[in-house]
Formats: structure tokens, C-alpha cells, sequence
């Protein structure tokens, strides 16, 4: 065994070890799509006296996470985003109508001076407004403030008979304005509305008490402190003492999404992942099993511990792993056979092509020689993967952490811990000599088949480019036809999911809204027979009343899921949704014009737009929702099919780099008949997640993989029947000369033990 095996198999042991501790003392960080919960996205905006900006915010988030403190939720998350958005997290909570009415209030709290009756107008140094009874009073110019309050409790008043009241303890300052306010009210007699203070919260006096007969005219009350009294109920009197307590917000805020998650659909979704990880992991193992005999079931293991390395690296970084972010760990176990199936179809190439050459030399050769295959097609699904993260929301952002720590714990699988295992195997005299175990020295049927039949593909370009207009033609139709059924996330509005005790059809569910005064709601199932209904802008007191509307024909309705997007965010999702995509194809084209030729570079950009067009086509015929978790389906697919691409276009560069003269339809069709067993052999590791996922993964992700399932497909084709045809064409019209021809490396010959598999060789 070499002295780079043992450094590799040492490494590899070392990190699975490491791996295996992480994963057996820490839990991963689920996020409220798993867990349960409700998740708000708040704008700041621009109020009277202060700018939405970072600072503000800041301060508001502050204030916020005492509020939300207080309210006793389990492990809040808060944090801003960009320079006005504050997200938050707050497991467990199923019915966001309290927490939003706390969170929203603005909670400015404010003494006056009564200055007498009025009209419901402001003036220039007051305000107008109604007091408890509704008759509009005359403030003065505002006292004090809610920042004088130390503290705010509410509590019940037997004695005195006012009922559940708040009680405010002042700091020093505040105290002393407090009397010097209470002791000008007591300057007017008794029953005049001047000997009034009123107490003005968010703009609505919530109290406006007569100062007590026994207060002289300038004395004012000398305790610091004071009593908030209005017929307050018990929850009333709590909800208005945590607000003050609290603190005002420094600016207003707006909810522009929420999104709530039942506690029983999120565990679904675990166990539905998990069992199509299981099933669609094992059928890929013993595919590649099949294939590649020994070294498929060395490569086995290594899966094996690829799911464990970058689980471990989820929980040590601290990721939280959301639902669409659980599909992409599930999706990159198909996606990690890649590296192998490059190395091992090359090195079948080496034995193959060079007879004689042993087992080990054909193995080293063929990791060789799949080094920028590997590293150009986990380039371009890093450049998705960042894509999501940076321009995605919510759980797409998850998705594309797990996506990039899948594919660089897929890279370290393969070419670290796939290749110690195979090194150490091909040492053996008895792996090397019987061609039926290794599964190196086979063929394989496809490249069996290929090489007796010998099809030309590349003789008609035009004919391959011909049918990919059609298909196109075709999704465009669907398009205009059928139209694109965008999410809520992307058009604004609600979207609540019900289950029921009572099974409820449709028309039933639509004739008991409608009566309730939800007539435009769309209504539909939702698998399982709970019900969906998306309507317009619609509050929480609305989606109450909804519920209870259903709930009279379906019995104890439970909320499933709850998304609300406010219009503004709706659009700008949308727009960010088609910047991500214009990036995407800017991006990949910019990286392939660099690694290859442009004409290269191009045609794997028209194959990549080839297949978005086709998957939001196939969509629009079949009436399926696009929406974010679409989004980041449509850019895993870009960087599955330039992927394939790149495997292509890098076989056809070197092979035409070896025979410059001959015709480029000559020798790509040889590259794109060498490289088929490997894009074959990697679809179906792929497809088998992706099926498991469709069948066993639930609602909640059948339409993310059948997204991916449609773009792998069609991906695959593209790039061998676009991408190629489409470069033949653009290279016809260009004057750009063949690439350089390549020159074998020189070796130096060393002492050494001589191999008997390989003729001549020293190793």
C-alpha cells in the first residue's frame, strides 16, 4: 500500500470518527417547518418622528425580543434582515393572533393634560381624541412618556373595586413630571373634565382618571407612581402591562409573512424523508452494487459515510434544517454517486483501451483523468447552491446550505475515502485477477452495446435541435394557454391548510365559506382529505372567522399550515425569483466561457434554458403550484444539467485535442458515446432518490421532486442532444481553431518492485 493510500485512509478514518461523535452527542436544529411553529417576517416603516433604517430596526428588534420574552414562548429566534426586515421564529405557537397583536402594537405610551371637550381633530399642539366612552376630549401636548415606566404590573383591585387594573412604578424624573401633571389637574374643581389625566396608548386613550378630591392644587400625587384603571379584563390588563413594560417600538411595524406549521404535519415530514432516504439510499447502493460489483460496494460504503460526514458537518455548523433543505440531504445521496461512476467509467475506458495495463494503473488513471469532470460539474451545482442562499427566503435558504455542504462532502466521499478503499482493494492479487468481482475490468452492457452498434449521433445536428424546439414550442404553449400557477409566495395573499374530524368535500367547504363572506376563497383538497383555501389579503381575525365557517360543516377543524404574504413582499419574492434566474444562466455561462470555449460555453447555456422552459411548461400544462421551494428544484436542475454538459463538452476537448484534424461531428460523437454509461449510470442513482422522494416524501415535497425528476430527464437529454448538436453548429460559423494538442506526461523511471499486471511498469 502506497504512502498516499495510508495518508488517504487515515484521513478518512479520522473525519468518519470525528463525524460519528457529532452525530451521537448533538441534535440537529430543525426549523419551524419540522418542528411546529410560526415564523413572521416584520417590515419597519418610516414613522412621524424616525427612519426605518439599521439602527432603528436594531432598537426595535430589542424591544421585541422583551416582548416576546415575556409572553413565555419556548427558544424565540429573532434577527434582523438586510436593513429593515426582522424575522421571527417562535416554535410551538400555533395561533399567531396574540403574538402578532403584541409584536405589531407600537405600544408609544403617553400623559396629557386634558384640556377640555373637543372635536375628533388634531390641532397644532394636541390631539383630539375619544375617550373611553367615546366623547372626544382636548389633550395638551404629551407630559410623559412610556420611558419613564420601570416597571408595569397588573393586578387585581378587591378593595377599591376597580377590577383588574396596571400599576406603573416610575423612575425618578418621570415621577416628579408625574406630579407636577397631577397637581395642575387638581387646580380645576371636581367633575371638570380639566381635572382629567389621560392616559394615551398607540394614539386611544385607554384611561383618562379624575385626579382624586383629596390631591391639592399644586401638591399633585408624591408617590412616583400611579394606576392605569378601564374595565380592563384579565388577559387585557397582563397584555397592556407587557406592552409598557416592554417598551415602545422606535418605529411601527407591518407583518409582511407569516407562515405557521402544525407540530403533526412537520413530524410527517420527517418520517416520510427518512423513509425515502432509506429506500431510495439502498436501491441506489445496490444499483451501483450491480455495476460495479467490489468497487460498487466499496463505493457503497462510502456513501454510507457520506451521509454521516455531512450530517455531522448540518448539527456542527449549526444549520437549521428545514423541509426543503431535509429533501436536498435526501436528493444529494443520489447526487454523491456522481464522482464515483466518473472515476470508475474511466478507469473501465483505461483497462479496456490498454491491454495489459493492471488493475491499479487503470484505477489511478481513471481518478486522474475524472479530476475536472468532478471538480467543473460540483463547481457549477456550488454556483446553484449559492444562487439559493443569497437571492432564496426562508427554508430555500436551508436548501441551499445542505445542497453546497452535500456536494463538497460528496467531493471528500469519493476522492478521499471511495479511493482509499479501492487502492487498497486493487492490492489484492485476487481482486486484480478475476475480472467478475473488481467490476473494473467489465465492460459494462451499455458501453458493451455502444461499441458494436456504434451509432452515429452527430450526424444530423440539426435533427436533435429540431425536436428541442418542439418540446420547447410545446412548454411555451402551456405557458400562454394553461398559465403559470404562482404560489402565494409570489403573488401576495393566504394560503390555510384544515384538517377536519368530519370528512368535507369541496363544493360543501366553498358554499360554507361563501356564506361566511369568503366568496372569492379558493378552495381545494389537500391530500389525506384536509382542505386548502387561499383567498386575498386576509388578517388572523379573518383566517378565525374562516375556520370557525368551516368548522360548522367539518366538525374540530385544525390548522395544518398557514401562510400569509403581504403584496409588497409577494412582488419582490418575484422579482428576486427571475433576478436568481437571469444570475444563474449569467453566472454559468461566465464560468463555462472561461473553462472551455465560448461555442462550449453557449450551447451548455441554450440546453440549460432548454430544460427551465420545459420544467415551468410541464408545470403550467399540469396546473402546479410554482413557488419558492420551485425555485430552488429549477436551479438544482441548472446545475444538474450543466453538469452533465460539462462531462460531455470536457470528453469532446480532449479528445479533439489528440486528433485536431479529424472532423469535430466525428469526434464528438465518440465523446458522447464514451460518456453515456456515466450519465446513465448517475440518473438512475438520482432517479431512484427522487422516486422515493415523489412516492414516500408526502405532499409537502411531491412537487419539488417531481421537479427535479422532470428537469433530471430532461436535463440529461438536453445535454447530449442540445448542448452538443447546438456546439457543432456555433463552432460550423466560428473561425476559432482547434484546441491545443495535448502532450503525455514525461515520467522519470524509478527502482522499484515491477508490477506483473502491468507491462514494463514500476511502481
Amino acid at each position: 500500500m502506497t504512502r498516499a493510500t495510508t495518508v488517504r485512509a487515515v484521513l478518512a478514518a479520522a473525519v468518519l470518527l470525528v463525524s460519528v461523535l457529532i452525530t451521537l452527542t448533538m441534535s440537529p436544529r430543525l426549523g419551524l417547518d419540522l418542528q411546529g411553529g410560526t415564523r413572521m417576517v416584520l417590515q419597519a416603516q418610516d414613522s412621524d418622528t424616525a427612519k426605518a433604517d439599521r439602527e432603528s430596526t436594531d432598537r426595535t428588534l430589542e424591544v421585541l425580543r422583551r416582548r416576546i420574552d415575556s409572553l413565555g414562548v419556548t427558544e424565540p429566534t429573532l434577527t434582523r434582515s438586510g436593513e429593515d426586515r426582522i424575522i421571527v421564529e417562535l416554535p410551538d405557537v400555533q395561533d399567531p393572533r396574540k403574538a402578532a397583536d403584541v409584536i405589531g402594537k407600537t405600544a408609544q405610551l403617553t400623559f396629557h393634560a386634558v384640556q377640555g371637550p373637543g372635536e375628533p381633530a388634531e390641532d397644532g399642539k394636541g390631539l383630539t381624541l375619544p375617550d373611553e366612552q367615546g366623547r372626544p376630549l382636548a389633550l395638551g401636548p404629551a407630559a410623559l412618556s412610556g420611558a419613564g415606566v420601570k416597571e408595569a404590573t397588573a393586578s387585581f383591585d378587591a378593595q377599591q373595586g376597580a377590577g383588574w387594573t396596571v400599576s406603573l412604578d416610575l423612575h425618578k424624573d418621570a415621577g416628579r413630571d408625574w406630579t407636577r401633571l397631577t397637581g395642575e389637574a387638581a387646580c380645576h374643581p371636581v367633575q371638570d373634565e380639566r381635572r382629567r389625566v389621560a392616559i394615551v396608548l398607540d394614539k386611544r386613550v385607554i384611561s383618562s382618571p379624575q385626579v382624586s378630591p383629596t390631591v391639592a392644587c399644586g401638591s399633585g400625587l408624591p408617590s412616583g407612581s400611579t394606576q392605569i384603571t378601564g374595565s380592563f379584563s384579565a388577559d387585557e390588563a397582563r397584555e397592556l402591562a407587557l406592552l409598557i413594560e416592554g417598551g415602545a417600538l422606535p418605529v411601527p411595524v407591518e407583518i409582511v409573512e407569516q407562515r405557521t406549521v402544525g407540530p403533526t404535519l412537520g413530524a410527517a415530514a420527517i418520517d416520510a424523508s427518512a423513509r425515502a432516504a432509506l429506500i431510495g439510499a439502498a436501491a441506489t447502493a445496490l444499483f451501483i452494487i450491480v455495476i460495479y460489483r467490489l468497487f460498487g460496494a466499496l463505493a457503497a460504503v462510502a456513501l454510507a459515510a457520506y451521509g454521516v460526514i455531512s450530517y455531522a458537518a448540518l448539527v456542527a455548523l449549526g444549520v437549521t434544517l428545514t423541509l426543503p433543505g431535509l429533501a436536498g440531504f435526501v436528493l444529494a445521496i443520489g447526487m454523491a454517486v456522481d464522482a464515483n461512476v466518473l472515476v470508475f467509467e474511466r478507469a473501465r475506458e483505461e483497462y479496456a483501451g490498454r491491454p495489459g495495463k493492471s488493475l491499479r494503473a487503470s484505477l489511478a488513471a481513471g481518478f486522474k483523468g475524472a479530476w475536472t469532470a468532478v471538480a467543473d460539474s460540483n463547481v457549477t451545482t456550488l454556483i446553484a447552491a449559492g444562487l439559493l442562499f443569497f437571492l432564496g427566503s426562508g427554508p430555500v435558504k436551508g436548501f441551499g446550505v445542505t445542497l453546497a455542504i452535500g456536494v463538497l462532502a460528496s467531493m471528500f466521499s469519493a476522492l478521499v475515502i471511495a479511493r482509499a478503499l479501492t487502492e487498497i482493494a486493487a492490492h489484492s492479487r485476487f481482486v486484480a485477477d478475476y475480472r467478475g468481482v473488481n467490476g473494473i475490468a467489465i465492460p459494462g452492457r451499455v458501453r458493451t452495446w455502444l461499441t458494436r452498434r456504434d451509432p452515429q449521433l452527430m450526424r444530423s445536428p440539426r435533427r436533435w435541435l429540431t425536436v428541442s424546439a418542439v418540446l420547447v414550442a410545446v412548454a411555451v404553449a402551456g405557458i400562454l394557454v394553461r398559465g403559470v400557477n404562482l404560489g402565494v409566495e409570489f403573488t401576495g395573499g393566504r394560503l390555510v391548510e384544515y384538517s377536519t374530524s368530519r370528512p368535507v368535500d369541496v363544493e360543501t367547504a366553498r358554499t360554507a365559506l361563501a356564506g361566511a363572506g369568503f366568496g372569492d376563497a379558493e378552495v381545494t383538497t389537500a391530500g389525506a382529505g384536509d382542505i386548502s383555501v387561499r383567498t386575498g389579503e386576509l388578517d388572523n381575525d379573518g383566517e378565525h372567522a374562516l375556520r370557525a365557517a368551516l368548522a360548522a360543516e367539518g366538525g374540530a377543524t385544525t390548522k395544518v399550515r398557514d401562510e400569509l404574504i403581504g403584496p409588497s413582499l409577494g412582488d419582490e419574492l418575484r422579482r428576486n425569483a427571475l433576478i436568481a434566474l437571469a444570475i444563474a444562466v449569467l453566472v454559468q455561462l461566465a464560468y463555462l466561457a472561461v473553462r472551455f470555449r465560448w461555442t462550449f460555453a453557449v450551447a451548455s447555456v441554450g440546453a440549460l434554458v432548454h430544460d427551465v422552459i420545459i420544467l415551468i411548461g410541464v408545470f403550467a400544462w399540469l396546473g402546479r403550484t410554482v413557488d419558492g421551494v420551485f425555485l430552488a428544484a429549477l436551479l438544482t436542475v441548472i446545475g444538474y444539467s450543466v453538469n452533465d454538459s460539462v462531462v460531455v463538452f470536457d470528453r469532446v476537448r480532449e479528445l479533439w485535442a489528440k486528433a485536431r484534424r479529424k472532423p469535430l461531428a466525428e469526434v464528438a460523437n465518440r465523446a458522447v458515446l464514451q460518456t453515456v454509461p456515466r450519465t446513465v449510470n448517475t440518473g438512475m442513482g438520482a432517479l431512484f432518490i427522487l422516486t422515493a422522494l415523489a412516492v414516500l416524501g408526502g405532499d409537502s415535497l411531491e412537487d419539488f421532486a417531481l421537479a427535479l425528476l422532470i428537469g433530471i430527464v430532461v436535463g440529461t437529454y438536453s445535454s447530449v442532444m442540445t448542448a452538443v448538436p447546438a456546439a457543432l453548429l456555433l463552432e460550423r460559423s466560428s473561425n476559432v481553431p482547434p484546441p491545443a494538442r495535448t502532450r503525455a506526461p514525461r515520467t522519470r523511471q524509478r527502482a522499484g518492485r515491477r508490477d506483473p499486471h502491468d507491462n514494463g511498469a514500476r511502481v
